[in-house]
């Protein structure tokens, strides 16, 4: 017995102290960083400066973080109500027995495996290139003129072309989970659906959203987690050496104000790690609430 408690000892150790060094030290470090005055995040404990929540105050109260916070919102909410429902659908299709069901998973699924910076290379010089990009092309050949020559990368537009391109490379990540879902269905509830004369449409609505709750509470955390994270793309979609107010978001709020901006030295780690905390409650906040609103015993069949 002795011998192999020993023995559970001698492979857990090596994990717990990596968990410890890797995951749970960072984790105190940097809510405790942001009730300090830090300059740097590798300044010792000894240089910090104590100065209560006046970080968090000091973010209410900036106009840029507020905009992030803003530009953050409208991306989890409009973003994710169009992604969420286009992968739905996806799923629904290629679930319903459509032939070349694998060769339209992959397509849909392959803008998931190109490298962030690659995707958005592509949407800003081939697609709303205002020269020769394909929907200048496209309007031009319809005879739209007037939105073949909207510059679709300035402006208050070009939220909403950053938008639309990361949700295009969203979509099929969320279309696999939601398919994973819906092949775990019973078959026996939808036949006996349609023996009481329910069509396609009825037991959508009726059984496969019902039983689908689980899935779209694992995909909207999903979802917040990718939006929380949202970085390569603001920096594309900027201005070169710079960030724009237009399409900055609180993680790249977070990396200039901890590591500082373009033209500027300044560095504040004090209020970068309260930029981290509240994107974690935020995280937290999103998971409590689809906990409360769908519970276990709602996904009992």
């Amino acid at each position: 017995m002795k011998q192999s408690k020993k023995m559970i000892v001698c492979f857990l150790t090596p994990a717990l102290l990596f968990f410890i060094g890797a995951f749970l030290y960072p984790i105190v470090r940097t809510i405790s960083m942001s009730f300090f005055a830090v300059e740097s995040v590798s300044d010792s404990v000894g240089l910090w400066k104590f100065v209560g929540l006046s970080n968090y105050l000091d973010l209410a109260k900036t106009s840029i973080f507020q905009v992030a916070m803003i530009n953050m919102l409208k991306i989890w909410l409009l973003g994710g109500v169009i992604v969420l429902g286009i992968a739905l659908l996806f799923a629904v299709i290629l679930t319903s027995g459509v032939a070349g069901k694998g060769f339209y998973r992959t397509v849909i699924y392959i803008p998931n495996i190109i490298n962030a910076v690659a995707m958005s290379t592509m949407w800003i010089n081939y697609v709303y290139n205002k020269r020769f990009g394909l929907l200048h092309s496209f309007f031009e050949v319809i005879g739209a003129e007037r939105l073949a020559m909207t510059d679709y990368m300035n402006g208050s537009i070009k939220f909403y072309s950053l938008l639309i391109a990361f949700c295009f490379g969203s979509v099929g990540y969320f279309m696999l989970i939601f398919m994973s879902g819906i092949e775990q269905l019973p078959g026996d509830i939808f036949e006996a659906a349609t023996i009481d004369g329910a069509n396609r449409l009825q037991q959508f609505f009726g059984i496969t959203m019902p039983l689908l709750k689980g899935v779209f509470k694992t995909c909207v955390t999903f979802w917040t987690v990718s939006v929380v994270g949202f970085f390569v793309w603001s920096q594309m979609w900027s201005a070169p050496q710079s960030s724009e107010s237009s399409t900055i978001t609180p993680f790249v709020y977070m990396y200039n104000v901890t590591f500082g901006d373009t033209g500027s030295a300044s560095r504040d780690g004090g209020r970068g790690a309260a930029v981290g905390v509240i994107m974690a409650a935020v995280v937290l906040l999103v998971f409590t609430v689809m906990n409360r609103l769908i519970k276990k015993d709602d996904l009992e069949l």
